[in-house]
């Protein structure tokens, strides 16, 4: 299946793989500070929890509008969709950078971060065409075709 305009089944990707990934990072987060200092473990998994929801939340609100986007064919929606993608680019660049620049470098994290700028880039370039064909089919390109001339 090629996904040439589908927003609605690349948000759904988005969604499932960031809230797993946010899962797993968050239970290693909450693991590694219930060692490092068992006074704060509670409050510590408290705070993942939290945080794991809003994430899911968030991405699940994204794949909403998303699939609004592509059922709808609206210009509007697929604007939205662009611009919320691109500031989740933008913050996925900044925690590469972050990643890559310090010393004790988190692998998991700069992995992450590439995960969610690849699924940004990608759900972009999906609006992008939907947004062109502006309400219509989104076709991948005219071949030869030409119109019969009327001599």
């Amino acid at each position: 299946m090629k996904l040439t305009y589908q927003t609605g089944i690349a948000t759904l990707i988005q969604f499932l793989v960031l809230s797993l990934l946010t899962l797993v990072s968050q239970l290693v987060s909450a693991v590694s500070s219930c060692h490092k200092d068992g006074s704060n473990c509670i409050t510590n998994v408290i705070t993942s929890i939290i945080f794991y929801m809003l994430v899911a939340i968030a991405f699940g609100a994204i794949w909403l509008i998303g699939y609004a986007a592509q059922s709808r064919r609206s210009k509007r929606l697929t604007q939205l969709l662009i611009c919320i993608e691109g500031a989740i680019a933008l913050g996925a660049l900044f925690s590469i950078k972050v990643s890559v620049h310090q010393a004790s470098g988190n692998v998991f994290v700069l992995i992450v971060s590439f995960a969610v700028l690849l699924l940004a880039v990608w759900i972009i370039s999906l609006a992008f065409r939907l947004m062109r064909a502006g309400g219509g089919r989104v076709v991948a390109r005219q071949r030869g075709r030409q119109r019969p001339s009327d001599s």
